[in-house]
């Protein structure tokens, strides 16, 4: 249940990043940080997943 929980923010990180990307003048301020965010939880997701 943990592990679905986090996919779930991940996604809601992927979208504001995708908005970011696709709509410039629409992104949050606070992309950039998401961006960043989004990009270590995944790396750090991919890393537990791998060494399961």
């Amino acid at each position: 249940m943990k592990s679905k929980k986090f996919i779930a923010v991940l996604i809601l990180l992927n979208v504001v990043v995708l908005i970011g990307q696709v709509w410039p003048e629409g992104a949050p301020p606070f992309a950039r940080a998401a961006n960043i965010v989004c990009l270590v939880a995944t790396l750090a997701f991919l890393v537990n997943e791998i060494r399961s």
